[in-house]
């Protein structure tokens, strides 16, 4: 009987690095669910990759709406009763971009970007932890930012010592710690979870100015989503090099 197929879920999915992310899994005979707010969104980049020979589907997942979590874990454990691979991927910007002034943050932009980064991340892995459960080798990627290192904030020699976007950073940073205290939790499981840096990427959310293309920003992603069973948990890394947290 041949081995059944890795089964991944990709949040952000329809476009950038997300869709790049599943690109690459389901080229190494990874089966990909691709995930967006929007169903035809989702269903249009599992087609892409269908018609690349890849084993891919689309649904409708706002990770903000407990219903969309609900609904996503449903069609996961009908379809396939387990998930392997869960990369968290969804993410938002700040209001303003770099130009955001900490002292002026408002609560409703806090709300938001903390809604997205941090609190839906938390509720669907929740709800999806017992379909990874049922994984041999479960694993867990949250796309973090290496502007989420409270290390290199508080460094004034650092890279990213003048980029200072409160929210944003802050919601990355408390991100990572759900990544050091859930890696924790499972730390006796086959299930290892980590936060990826993706590098700075040209996105929608990175621009132009970027100075790394989508295949490089996604090859963290899946080199995380991929690990062997003596890989590291609990840990901050970009193309295989550990960040400080």
């Amino acid at each position: 009987m041949a081995e059944q197929a890795k089964i991944a879920l990709i949040t952000g999915a329809n476009r950038g690095i997300g869709f790049e992310t599943a690109k690459q899994l389901g080229e190494q005979g990874v089966t990909v669910v691709l995930a967006a707010r929007g169903v035809s969104a989702a269903e249009d980049a599992a087609a892409k990759l269908k018609a690349a020979g890849i084993d891919a589907y689309g649904i409708q997942l706002d990770v903000t709406k407990s219903e969309d979590r609900v609904a996503a874990a449903a069609y996961i454990a009908g379809k396939f009763g387990k998930l392997d691979i869960l990369i968290n991927n969804a993410g938002v910007a700040t209001e303003g971009g770099l130009q955001n002034v900490t002292s002026q943050v408002s609560d409703a932009d806090l709300l938001r970007v903390f809604d997205t980064n941090l609190f839906s991340v938390v509720a669907l892995t929740r709800e999806l932890l017992p379909l990874i459960q049922k994984s041999d080798a479960g694993r867990i990627v949250n796309l973090s930012s290496i502007l989420g290192s409270l290390t290199l904030h508080a460094d004034p020699k650092s890279p990213i010592a003048s980029t200072k976007v409160f929210a944003y950073d802050a919601s990355k940073s408390a991100l990572n710690a759900y990544t050091i205290h859930l890696a924790h939790e499972l730390k006796d499981t086959p299930i290892k979870v980590n936060s990826a840096h993706p590098g700075w990427v040209k996105t929608e959310m990175g621009t132009s100015a970027a100075p790394m293309e989508i295949p490089e920003g996604a090859k963290t992603s899946v080199a995380l989503a991929l690990l062997g069973p003596d890989g590291p948990t609990g840990k901050f890394i970009h193309l295989g090099k550990e960040l400080p947290w």
